[in-house]
Order: structure tokens, then sequence, then C-alpha cells
């Protein structure tokens, strides 16, 4: 199996129980997330060698925090303690036509404040397979944008193969802010995954007629940008996950990647959603998954979509699926029937 670094933000998350407003809560439900924290669980439960590279303070809830990677088989020897803080984000599950609210409280946080120093990113990369960031990390702080491209810099040193998953997150950082570090890092970029939003906020590219809020989605809007975004930054990759936002508890799902020759759309699930938080993130953890295997880049897609579309039945910020699991709903088998 491929060795995978991942490095980023590892979270408390306090999510109100059921579907309680902040208002009515009078207790949170814990559990620990970030995006590149969740890749590396995923590919760990797929049998990979995942390293998660962070920092986390020297203090109970950082040592939970690596419990809680350590669970999953995720490898923490490269985990730096020192800091203040862990950072919080709080939330509150919507339904029907209400969205879910997030609500961070992570300044001033370890990794936000960590400096390329604490790591030695030449031993951490080497033997390496592949490198995952995600756009999250350079936005948290500005140290933690040059700690980002640190690393970038490391992996390209040893060869290893990258990928993003753009995400912006409009309550860290601003358009553009986030278009004149992220352009910047794109030059180490081997494959690029995002949605409309992320390519507008990110990199400045926009689908044309594409509404996500109104569940129609027009193909050749993609096609077009992700021609224009191979032509710019020499992606081997380009992906996007497709989300038809029906209501905040129904979602279709799918997903569409190019090559610079060949655009392929998977196949579409309707989904009942448990927990989206995390989905972008094992969608991108099994299209790596797909592509470490060998797959073709139609069925690294299509293992890709199946593993996110269960991530939406599984409460916490983890895809707590196995390989059998995803090759079950792959091979279309998606009857939800009791297995005994």
């Amino acid at each position: 199996m491929a060795k995978v670094i991942t490095m980023g933000e590892i979270m408390l998350r306090l999510s109100t129980p059921g579907f309680q407003r902040f208002i009515q809560a009078d207790s949170f439900d814990v559990c620990y997330g970030g995006g590149e924290a969740n890749v590396a669980v995923s590919l760990a439960n797929y049998g990979h060698d995942a390293y998660f590279v962070t920092k986390v303070p020297n203090n109970p809830i950082g040592e939970s925090a690596i419990a809680a990677l350590r669970k999953f088989n995720v490898n923490c020897d490269h985990i730096v303690k020192g800091g203040d803080r862990l950072g919080i984000y709080f939330l509150e599950t919507g339904a029907s036509m209400r969205a879910s609210t997030v609500v961070y409280d992570r300044a001033n946080s370890a990794i936000a404040e960590a400096d390329p120093s604490d790591f030695d990113f030449d031993k951490i990369f080497e033997g390496a397979d592949w490198f995952h960031f995600t756009g999250i990390t350079p936005a948290i702080s500005d140290k933690a944008a040059v700690l980002t491209e640190e690393a970038l810099k490391a992996a390209k040193r040893n060869n290893v193969t990258v990928s993003v998953d753009l995400n912006y997150r409009k309550k860290l950082w601003s358009t553009e802010k986030a278009q004149r570090i992220m352009t910047n890092l794109m030059q180490y970029v081997d494959v690029c995954i995002g949605n409309e939003e992320d390519a507008e906020k990110v990199l400045g590219f926009k689908p044309g007629n594409t509404d996500v809020t109104s569940g129609d989605l027009e193909l050749a809007g993609y096609q077009d940008i992700f021609k224009q975004m191979i032509n710019k930054f020499n992606f081997k990759y380009v992906v996007s996950s497709l989300r038809e936002s029906y209501s905040a508890s129904d979602n279709g799902w799918s997903a569409c990647i190019y090559d610079g020759n060949e655009f392929y759309h998977s196949k579409k699930y309707n989904i009942r959603i448990v927990d989206r938080v995390g989905g972008g993130d094992s969608f991108a953890a099994g299209l790596i998954c797909g592509l470490l295997d060998g797959k073709s880049m139609k069925d690294a897609l299509e293992y890709a979509v199946a593993a996110s579309a269960l991530k939406h039945t599984i409460p916490g910020d983890f895809n707590m699926v196995s390989r059998a699991e995803v090759e079950t709903l792959v091979g279309g088998d998606a009857s939800g029937r009791v297995q005994r």
C-alpha cells in the first residue's frame, strides 16, 4: 500500500444533539475532525499508510485529538506538540429547508501559529507517494500559508504527487486573499479538486449556467472551466464533486473529472443526509485511493463518489467505511438492506 501524507488542522467539534438549534442546546456532542485529518482516516481505513501532520497543544485535549486519529490507524509520528490551544468549531445541523451552520473558534490555534522549523519536511516526505492538502490550511493564518508552501516544496523535492481540495471558506479569508495565495500554490499541484464555488472564489474561474442552489448543473460549463484550469496550471486531473442541493436533507451527488483529453461524469446518487460535514474529504480520499490503486480515472471517480455518498449517512467528520462497503455500492447495491 502507498504512503500518503496529509497536513492541516484537526479541531474539536461541538455539535448540537440531533437537529437542535444552538439556542436550544444544553449540551454538545463531541468528536474531532478537519479536512486533511478526515482524508487520512479514510485512507487508513482503506489500508494505505496514512500520516497526518499537524501541531496540537501539549495538553489532554491535544492528546484526545491524536487518540481519535490513532483509533483509525492513522500514523501520528509527525504530529508536533506545542502552542496554546486546539481549534474548535460548533455545528448546528440543518434539516429540510434550514441550512446547517458552522461557527469557528480557531484563531491562534497551535497549527495556525506553527513555524516550518517545527517540522522536518524532507524526513516526513521520504518514501512518500502522495501529499494532500486543502485550501483551508493556508486560510487559517499567514503563518499557516507559509507552512503549507514549505511542505509543498519539500513534497516536490521528494517527487511526491500532490493533490489539493480548494475548499473555499468565506469565514476564514476573502476571495482576493484566497486567489493571491492559492494561485501561487497551484504550481506544486498535480490533482486539483473543487466544486463550482471553489473554482470561482479560489482561482477566479466561473462555470457558466450552473446554479447549485436550484439543482441545475450544466456540465458543459464545468468542462470549459476544467480546460482553462489545465491550460493555466498544467494539472494532470481536474475534479469536481457535483452537489445538487434540493434541501439540507436531500441532495443529488455525483462528480466529474477531466484529464486534458476526456471529460467524464459519474453515476448520480440521491442521498438522504445524516451528516454532510466531511463529505468532500471522503470524496477526495476515495479519489486518491482509486488513483493509487491503479484504477482508471473513471473507476477512481466512481469509487470516490460512492465513498462520499456513504459518508453522508455517518455522523461525525470521519468516513468510517471499508473498501468492501464502497465496492458494494460501486457494484450497484444501494438497497440498504440489513446485512446478516
